[in-house]
């Protein structure tokens, strides 16, 4: 018999495992499908196409994904961009070209998803730091809230942005139909406190129930209330992309890609078993790619792996993607039976589906525990926040990701120079600080330690430091612990020369240790390893240390060409 492939999540060990995953596709299904309806309406699609990316999406994923559980489909954040995006494309929201945009947006998503496969993309799955992503869901959050009050309502308002949004709900409040009011306020009650009893419970699909029990036998629609109104009773029929939309949907498509997998990547990671294989990030492009892809022909939205669906899989024992296959078929035999009596459900019980599942996404412990740790990174999870308020979803993106490389940049332009000491009885070198006062320094002797890559933008910087210590210090000699820099920019490297030379002028000699293969034969090819000679370059600081105080040539000095005397 032959072996099964570790990798190959598809296939159960048992007939045990296997009922395993049937029940935790349909337990699943229960909360994915109403939630992927409301979610639809987020984006202002008819609820059929929240069904639509719960279907084709999800079977493409379980066929292609790397995580055994992953359930792919829509999201809150996913929803809320596509909105924005359709918004300004249809901004009459005109049913036929909202199709054609979106099943254009969904595969531009996909083909996007499947460039950067090819180029082996997979690192952007961290291109975003916490703090801005959590600064940037919060305000997505609060987007989405606001997106569906006048659902629960029963108002309807001109979206003119977040801010101008708050003011004419306020002006409409007046306008408010009770019995809409009272069906969504008991909708959001039961909501909460069913997910607070039972947590990933198929607490949606009870409301689902409820709601449209109550809209059969009462009329709510005869009665001024808001409902889903009839869908199509079949499978979705093949839609077409439509190129001349490419130009205006590709930057939005681009923010909604890497959101997607940004999501994907890390529901994975965070549901994935110690004993389950790893999560590739390069495969899940592919893997998320080919489900907004197809799923693009077939009427879905754009879809990426969900935190909530995924958590009710493995809190019910699912193992494997039957369980997703599972879920799929569940979406189709409710496209196919129940559809009819979908269009009797209260717009206003969607609303509070859509507000009670999204609330997670503002998190102000996240906010609190960031600026504990560091200020810095709370600023930019704050300007994160605010900026998707003021400028927009999508803009949000882009403000969340500048954020971030900033915030890289930040960092990598200011590297420390640390003081080595040595504690006292003990071989053991670390930098000086108030917490070790009896830490041992050496006459005459200045241990300096850079940390980090140096290169041009930050390579003053750390020249600047050096040349404050020496003149705090003044020693005879400052040997350069480079054990902790990774890379030398040329640019760097010509600012060590000049700095060496300008210490030399001064009467300090410089001396270089601990520098990586790399670092040693740029030196080495730059001519400098000649110019300090053997008796300054060491193999590591200890060399340098020993050197100093014998007076004498240790072993490990290094020769010009890098290799040990």
């Amino acid at each position: 018999m032959q072996p099964v492939d570790s990798n190959d999540h598809r296939i159960a060990s048992s007939t045990g495992g296997f009922h395993l995953d049937v029940v935790a596709g349909l337990t699943a299904a229960a909360v994915v499908l109403p939630k992927a309806m409301a979610y639809a309406t987020v984006a202002g699609l008819p609820v059929i196409v929240g069904l639509y990316t719960a279907f084709v999406p999800m079977i493409v994923y379980a066929l292609l994904g790397t995580s055994r559980v992953l359930s792919v489909s829509s999201t809150t954040t996913l929803a809320i961009l596509v909105g924005t995006q359709l918004g300004l494309v249809v901004p009459d929201g005109d049913p036929g070209k909202l199709v054609l945009a979106t099943a254009t947006l969904t595969a531009l998503t996909g083909a996007l998803l499947i460039v950067a496969f090819a180029l082996r993309f997979g690192f952007i799955a961290n291109f975003i730091s916490s703090p801005v992503l959590t600064g940037f869901k919060a305000g997505i959050g609060l987007v989405i809230l606001l997106d569906q009050i006048p659902k629960l309502l029963g108002i309807h308002i001109t979206k003119e942005g977040f801010f101008r949004d708050i003011l004419s709900v306020v002006s409409h409040l007046p306008d408010t139909s009770l019995l809409t009011a009272a069906i969504a306020g008991a909708a959001l009650v039961a909501l909460f406190a069913m997910e607070r009893r039972w947590p990933h419970s198929p607490a949606p699909l009870a409301i689902v129930g409820l709601g449209i029990g109550l809209s059969w036998l009462v009329g709510l629609n005869a009665l001024g209330v808001a409902t889903v109104g009839p869908i199509p009773q079949s499978l979705p029929s093949i839609t077409l992309p439509s190129p001349g939309l490419v130009t205006e949907l590709l930057p939005g498509a681009l923010g909604i890609a890497l959101m997607s997998f940004t999501e994907t990547i890390a529901a994975g990671r965070a549901f994935a078993a110690p004993d389950e294989p790893a999560i590739r990030p390069n495969r899940e492009l592919l893997a998320t790619g080919a489900a907004n892809l197809a799923g693009a022909f077939f009427g879905a939205m754009p879809a990426g792996g969900g935190t909530s669906q995924t958590a009710v899989v493995r809190a019910v024992g699912g193992h494997s993607q039957k369980a997703s296959l599972v879920t799929a078929g569940a979406a189709a035999a409710t496209m196919l039976v129940l559809a009819p009596l979908i269009g009797l459900l209260p717009q206003a019980v969607l609303a509070a589906i859509v507000i009670v599942y999204s609330v997670g996404l503002i998190r102000p412990a996240e906010f609190v525990s960031v600026r504990r740790v560091r200020r810095m990174e709370f600023r930019w999870a704050l300007a994160a926040f605010l900026g998707v308020l003021f400028f927009g979803t999508l803009q949000g993106i882009i403000v969340a990701i500048v954020l971030s490389l900033i915030g890289l940049a930040s960092q990598s332009v200011k590297p420390k120079v640390y003081v080595i000491g040595r504690k006292r009885g003990v071989d053991f070198l670390r930098p000086v600080s108030p917490e070790h006062p009896d830490d041992e320094t050496f006459e005459g002797l200045l241990i300096l330690r850079p940390e980090g890559r140096l290169f041009f933008a930050n390579a003053q910087q750390v020249a600047d430091q050096v040349q404050a210590l020496v003149a705090k210090h003044q020693p005879r000699i400052v040997a350069l612990d480079m054990s902790r820099v990774f890379d030398i920019e040329y640019s760097a490297l010509q600012m060590l020369v000049e700095g060496e030379r300008r210490l030399t002028g001064q009467g300090v000699t410089v001396w270089l240790a601990g520098l990586n293969p790399d670092v040693l034969s740029y030196v080495r090819a730059s001519g400098f390893a000649d110019h300090l000679g053997r008796e300054r370059l060491f193999s590591n600081i200890r060399a340098a240390l020993q050197y100093y105080s014998a007076g004498g040539k240790p072993d490990q000095v290094l020769n010009s060409r890098g290799e040990s005397k």
